[in-house]
């Protein structure tokens, strides 16, 4: 059964991180919307997957820039017509030393301007949101996090629980050496010590995609004891690049050529592995050359 979409309302300090969370978001497949008026706001939550189709959820970002937010924003979220789609409040925080450090790297002014100084700015603003905090469903505290930590917390919290469906794009490669290596890949491995089907004649203008190519492959020990440490290999990998936050996997498989050994190995782990439940790109650079 598809899981139905979430509803995430995304708030907090202005500088605690609110722009890349909402980027976390969007690489998990959340359709994200930053800064509505709040009318506006108003009417999107009251029917925001029917507005934007999203099949994994929605990502709204609302913050002091909209005037008046922190006493309807509480109001909006319990209005029957968005409370049925049972919201999450996400509130986002910094300590006051690193909200003020990020403010003087990007040089950009503080939302509540009228007051005398950026740290009474940011004294006013945390003593305004102070309530609405208070009825977070999740409070990120960011002062410390890096990007790739805010993708691991968000992925953690509002993520798939299978981690082959939260996992990066996998693209599995063939290719001939004698035509370069694929610009990109991140897992190399070279297949041309099994025995080439190119010095038999009747296979020289086959592929390994063709019955009789597969067949003199299926004859070897070797090809069935390769694809099988490389399957187990790839599905011990690729579970650890999925905890990494690799957003894409790129995998080549290579011979002298690229039109027999290579092409026949990739087709048959992309068969393994999405037995296993992976699900893969399978691409093969110099089939036709």
């Amino acid at each position: 059964m598809t899981p139905r979409p979430r509803l995430v309302v995304i708030t907090g300090l202005s500088g605690s991180g609110k722009s890349s969370v909402a980027k976390c978001f969007e690489d998990l497949g959340y359709y994200c919307v930053d800064n509505l008026p709040l009318d506006l706001l108003a009417r999107f939550l009251e029917r925001p997957f029917e507005l934007t189709r999203a099949r994994r959820g929605v990502a709204v970002v609302t913050d002091v820039r909209a005037p008046g937010f922190a006493e309807r924003l509480p109001e909006l979220l319990t209005r029957p017509e968005v409370a049925v789609h049972d919201p999450v409040l996400l509130f986002l925080e910094a300590d006051d030393e690193t909200l003020v450090r990020r403010f003087s790297e990007t040089r950009r002014s503080h939302p509540i301007g009228d007051a005398p100084s950026l740290e009474e700015s940011i004294r006013r603003e945390r003593g305004l949101l102070s309530e609405l905090r208070g009825l977070a469903d999740r409070v990120f505290d960011t002062s410390e996090w890096t990007i790739h930590e805010a993708r691991h917390h968000v992925r953690r919290e509002f993520g798939p629980r299978d981690a082959r469906e939260a996992g990066p794009v996998v693209t599995l490669m063939s290719f001939g050496f004698k035509h370069g290596i694929p610009y990109g890949t991140n897992l190399l491995f070279d297949v041309r010590f099994l025995a080439n089907p190119y010095f038999d004649e009747r296979l020289r203008a086959l592929t390994g995609r063709d019955p009789e190519v597969l067949a003199f492959l299926d004859a070897e020990a070797e090809y069935h004891e390769l694809l099988e440490r490389l399957s187990d290999f790839l599905a011990y990998l690729l579970p650890k690049y999925a905890d990494e936050q690799r957003s894409y996997v790129s995998i080549g498989v290579g011979c002298t050529g690229g039109r027999h050994r290579s092409v026949a190995v990739a087709d048959a782990l992309v068969e393994r592995l999405e037995a296993r439940g992976w699900s893969l790109r399978v691409s093969h650079r110099d089939l036709e050359r």
